[in-house]
């Protein structure tokens, strides 16, 4: 009897049983495969296609690339080295890298000044790309443009110390008068900025202490690819604040502020860059005073700076229409003026869902610079078309110059791309 009911005792298991381990076909990188490369027969034969046509580039390319020459000092050499054989000719990058990056006429001695000035953007950039560094940082951010004038085009370092000084004033005049009327602090800064550059201007010739001062290089002996991340950083930088003030402007409710920004917006974008360019090199220089000596650089600053600035408006406007109209009667029943409701509820969340755009417009424009080519700005696509090509040495040569070219432009816009995905992962643009 007693046996029987010892049998009848159910068992408790004291411990977890371990878990057994998935199939081997559910995990690692078949699984991947099959998931991705394999889930249906469609899916199949792309795959299978696409690795064929892979397969036919790289038997062509690679030999090519791995029967490369570097060491020869002209195409004729290089296709006597190779005797025949399928060979890429590279020893047009190691010859002329230095006229690809800096251009043909910025002094070979002085390439410390734009390496520095790369360095020290990236060090400007982080506070503003990153906004979990101290946000001391920033005051770098806004003393590096005028650092950078200083170490590229040289001279005397008065000249960026006066126009940082005269940015300032005219930061504390529209702090001061933009409490009353947005207008007067506006014209304000203006005025107060021109005062302090006009007299500065004056003061400089005397008071230039030859200890600070670089050799000074001309704007026209700028080149290379330093020539298109100048244009780049410049010009995106400048047309994001612009193309912010345009889009609110088009929102704006006064006609005349209204139709000025539409107008304007309709009209850039529906004319072709190149266009703007050449009224750059042209017709731009009438606009201004009859002694004025404008920069070509400057100049097409400006056009490529409002070309850019046109998109990005249309850009944040639609982020600004995505913005439920709640958001707007929050900001009302905060008792939030205009400029506060913007700044502090509208405009981040209208930037947020405009990221994605306005990293599209900034990749765009980065590869337009090589358009300034075409008015005799020798950028890296202009010394490819123009001394490299030209010179006997290396007529000839094409893939190997502009591979490398979009070696370098692909590294940059790739980038900003996954910049732009790690922002948006980071601010969580979606909306839940």
């Amino acid at each position: 009897m007693s046996d029987k009911q010892n049998n009848s005792i159910a068992f408790v298991a004291t411990s977890v049983i371990p878990e057994s381990p998935p199939p081997a076909g559910d995990t690692g990188a078949y699984k991947w495969v099959r998931d991705n490369l394999f889930s249906s027969i469609p899916n199949s034969i792309l795959t299978l296609a696409a690795l064929a046509l892979l397969y036919s580039l790289l038997s062509n390319t690679l030999p090519w690339i791995l029967n490369g020459v570097w060491t020869t000092s002209s195409l004729a050499e290089c296709r006597e080295v190779l005797n025949g054989k399928s060979g890429a000719c590279f020893s047009v990058l190691s010859e002329r890298w230095n006229q690809l990056l800096y251009g043909f006429k910025y002094p070979t001695d002085q390439y410390w000044r734009p390496n520095l000035a790369l360095v020290l953007l990236l060090i400007a950039l982080a506070p503003v790309l990153f906004f979990d560094l101290p946000r001391k940082l920033l005051a770098f951010t806004v003393i590096y443009p005028f650092l950078a004038f200083w170490l590229i085009w040289g001279g005397t370092i008065m000249v960026p110390i006066v126009a940082l000084i005269g940015f300032a004033v005219a930061a504390v005049v529209f702090q001061k008068l933009g409490k009353g009327s947005f207008a007067a602090g506006f014209f304000g800064a203006i005025v107060a900025a021109l005062v302090i550059w006009k007299v500065g201007g004056m003061l400089i010739p005397e008071g230039a202490s030859e200890s600070a001062m670089l050799s000074s290089v001309p704007s026209r002996d700028l080149g290379g690819f330093m020539l298109n991340m100048m244009l780049g950083v410049t010009c995106v930088s400048l047309s994001v604040p612009l193309g912010i003030a345009l889009a609110l402007g088009r929102q704006s409710s006064m006609p005349l502020i209204k139709w000025i920004c539409v107008v304007f917006i309709e009209f850039v974008r529906g004319v072709p860059l190149i266009t703007l360019l050449f009224v750059a090199s042209v017709m731009l220089s009438y606009f201004f005073p009859p002694d004025a000596t404008v920069d070509l650089f400057l100049r097409v600053v400006i056009m490529i700076t409002l070309f850019s600035a046109a998109y990005i408006a249309e850009v944040i406007r639609g982020g600004l229409a995505a913005l439920p109209k709640g958001q707007y009667e929050a900001a009302d029943s905060l008792g939030l003026d205009y400029p506060q409701a913007m700044r502090l509820i509208i405009l981040p969340q209208a930037l947020k869902i405009s990221i994605p755009g306005i990293v599209n417009v900034a990749v765009g424009l980065f590869k337009d610079t090589t358009l300034v080519s075409v008015i005799s700005m020798f950028d890296m696509v202009g010394m490819i078309r123009g001394p490299i090509l030209a010179s006997t040495e290396w007529n000839g040569v094409y893939w190997e110059l502009l591979g490398f070219a979009a070696a370098l432009f692909f590294v940059v816009c790739y980038g900003i791309s996954q910049y732009s995905q790690w922002l948006e992962r980071r601010l969580a643009t979606g909306h839940r």
